[in-house]
């Protein structure tokens, strides 16, 4: 699929501009892309701010921490520009996590000073996360904890979703696998699920042809997303089993085997039939040899129409599979990026079903799209 650039971004410290690569900076880099209704809303948390832009790249609004946003961009004065700077009360780093629902209500995940950094009762689990909510003016509501407003903080956050009746899904992790935080559309909570990797559903590794048992399985739980509509969890789940080096007949790694989405009804706490998702197949020529093996795919969204979406990195880019269960629709196509200058990247899939992405190239990061949408309904219509 041909991608169709919208605007770039330049690099700096500017209000329209984004800061990513500082040589002082370590670890992941804070920024993420989001998409709704035509407008992106972009968290830079290594400028401490988050803007939003319309399509054509228009500043709308910048959200920033007065003290944060002075340490982090120094010498930079506070432009004025009534209605588009809205200063931010509380002094959370972002992290990146960003999420929008329909009433323009967004989302931002953010890390608390250290001094208010909390630990569960082993002493195993920091909790040091909340979510900011603002309101479609731009106000800070406030921050959403584990039982709701000014609630504890989280576990490290995973994601962060909304559903179609503008409820907030937070995705944790823990020590036996993730938890998910569920809450009504005024940020209180309905749901708190555990998600313990040793409960997910099994296959058959005789199922898929290999000579083994279901207690030589390794299962990984890649993601959680909820359904759009419905009290409904999607679980992607990975399954590996151990590689046996055929000459000294010892384990030296694991072979992927196969992905499942496993639809989890939370208010029954029972998953429903799974369904199988196709990987992604790379065959590798070697002289006058080929081998072949396949890798999962990762899940990256839900749209309205329940399509799922899945996507991987390739050497010419990226590939993207779109799978809508329950019927025999399928689609598979690629999207051409140099990953030779694309730096880093952010991807978003919007509810009806269009991928954008931030491409952070070597001289301005750009914001782009795929209109797979249209490629949806064309073959729901068929």
């Amino acid at each position: 699929m041909e991608e169709e650039e919208l605007f770039s971004l330049d690099y700096g410290n500017f209000e329209e501009q984004i800061n990513l690569f500082a040589i002082k900076n370590i670890g992941f880099l804070k920024t993420q892309v989001c998409m709704r209704d035509g407008f992106f809303y972009i968290v830079n948390g290594e400028a401490g701010k988050i803007i939003s832009l319309n399509s054509y790249g228009d500043l709308l609004s910048l959200y920033y921490s007065e003290d944060l946003f002075a340490q982090k961009n120094p010498g930079l004065p506070r432009l004025s520009s009534e209605g588009v700077w809205k200063p931010v009360e509380y002094p959370f780093e972002f992290t990146g996590k960003i999420a929008v629902d329909s009433r323009k209500y967004m989302y931002v995940v953010g890390t608390v000073p250290k001094e208010r950094n909390e630990q569960d009762e082993n002493a195993k689990l920091l909790y040091s996360h909340v979510v900011l909510c603002f309101s479609s003016d731009g106000t800070v509501i406030d921050y959403i904890g584990q039982q709701g407003p000014g609630g504890t903080p989280f576990p490290f956050i995973k994601d962060i979703w909304t559903t179609e009746n503008d409820e907030l899904v937070v995705v944790c992790t823990t020590n036996d696998g993730l938890k998910v935080f569920w809450f009504n559309s005024n940020g209180f909570l309905r749901y708190e699920i555990p998600i313990i990797t040793s409960k997910v559903p099994l296959i058959s590794p005789e199922s898929v042809n290999y000579n083994a048992s279901s207690s030589d399985l390794f299962v990984t739980v890649e993601n959680v997303i909820p359904d759009c509509y419905s009290q409904r969890l999607y679980v992607k789940v990975d399954y590996y089993l151990p590689y046996i080096d055929e000459e000294s007949r010892v384990q030296s790694g694991v072979d992927y085997i196969q992905s499942m989405i496993c639809p989890l009804n939370i208010e029954t706490g029972q998953y429903q039939e799974p369904v199988n998702i196709p990987p992604y197949e790379v065959s590798v020529t070697n002289d006058f040899s080929k081998i072949s093996y396949s890798l999962p795919y990762d899940f990256i969204g839900v749209t309205r129409n329940n399509w799922f979406f899945f996507l991987i990195t390739t050497e010419t880019g990226f590939s993207v599979e779109m799978i809508q269960p329950g019927t025999q629709n399928f689609l598979k196509r690629e999207f051409l990026v140099d990953h030779n200058q694309v730096m880093y990247y952010s991807f978003s899939l919007s509810k009806e079903g269009i991928i954008s992405a931030l491409l952070a190239d070597k001289e301005k990061a750009r914001v782009v799209w795929w209109r797979t949408d249209l490629l949806v309904d064309s073959k729901v219509r068929q």
